[in-house]
């Protein structure tokens, strides 16, 4: 079995949109201890790759990336056996914390050990960028900085990941997903008002490694405006959540999944309820701990 945790961008300024259509970002990702699993069943040699899920809003073709990580392996390395994978999802779909590309990546560790490590972390790393921009980052086991689409990963400075690691974060999710594609399209309308000058991006960051400023510091999200212009109960919350419990909290990624940073003296069963009674009880909520 192989964990596949959900991540939180605690920091993250779109600052352009790229020749290829791609948009460059500086981000501060972090993943959690909110986790799916994923098993792995080898088959007979030449067999096809499968996968199961209980939950029937996960696509079981081609197009999910769990076995799209399983050809992009067998194209790098030859792997001529099949597997049948098995997932238990716990991560929420369409809530911009990663959960297809973590699976893609714990796809991609599953086999590279069941086929003898063929693939070192550098070439897994390119291989885990051609899946998706958010891939390479759940190949670290702490803290990151992501530049230019996503790909370019680089560990946090250990006194920064310090102040990040084992921090309690409220997560939750209104019944709503947002389409991450539909999400850039509306952050490219509002051009270029809407990107944060990757120098803005990268001072504001500095300043925050330099110092020794809480992780409430970090929070930034310039792809909340669009997000929250068409689904006003996202922000509505958000400000809710900071007038009654004095909690920073904000959207992760292009959401609708958002977070919200626990202090010690505050009491995730309040807050869980109060979410609830603000969005229903089919919102996802979840108390994790930063990894």
């Amino acid at each position: 079995m192989v964990i596949s945790p959900a991540k939180i961008n605690l920091f993250l300024a779109i600052t352009g949109r790229r020749a290829d259509g791609f948009h460059d970002l500086v981000s501060v990702a972090a993943r959690v201890s909110l986790c799916d699993e994923l098993r792995i069943e080898k088959k007979n040699p030449g067999g096809a790759f499968s996968l199961t899920c209980p939950n029937p809003a996960v696509p079981l073709d081609g197009t999910n990336l769990v076995l799209r990580a399983a050809e992009a392996f067998r194209a790098a390395t030859g792997f001529t056996d099949g597997a049948k994978f098995s997932l238990a999802k716990k991560i929420p779909l369409g809530a911009g914390l990663g959960g297809g590309s973590s699976n893609a990546v714990a796809a991609l560790r599953a086999l590279n050990e069941l086929a003898a490590h063929p693939l070192d972390e550098t070439r897994l790393a390119e291989l885990a960028a051609t899946l998706g921009s958010d891939c390479a980052l759940f190949l670290h086991d702490a803290p990151v900085v992501m530049r230019g689409r996503g790909e370019r990963v680089d560990a946090l400075p250990e006194p920064a990941a310090r102040r990040l690691r084992g921090r309690r974060v409220l997560i939750f999710k209104p019944g709503i997903s947002i389409d991450t594609a539909w999400a850039y399209r509306r952050l490219a309308a509002r051009a270029p008002a809407s990107y944060l000058p990757a120098e803005q991006a990268e001072s504001r960051l500095a300043a925050w490694l330099e110092s020794d400023a809480p992780a409430e510091d970090l929070l930034f999200n310039n792809m909340e405006p669009p997000a929250f212009e068409k689904f006003p109960a996202l922000p509505v919350l958000l400000a809710q959540l900071r007038a009654r419990f004095g909690a920073a909290a904000g959207m992760s990624g292009s959401g609708s999944a958002c977070f919200a940073l626990l202090r010690e003296n505050h009491d995730a069963a309040a807050m869980t309820a109060f979410v609830r009674a603000a969005w229903g009880r089919e919102a996802f909520v979840e108390e994790a701990k930063i990894l």
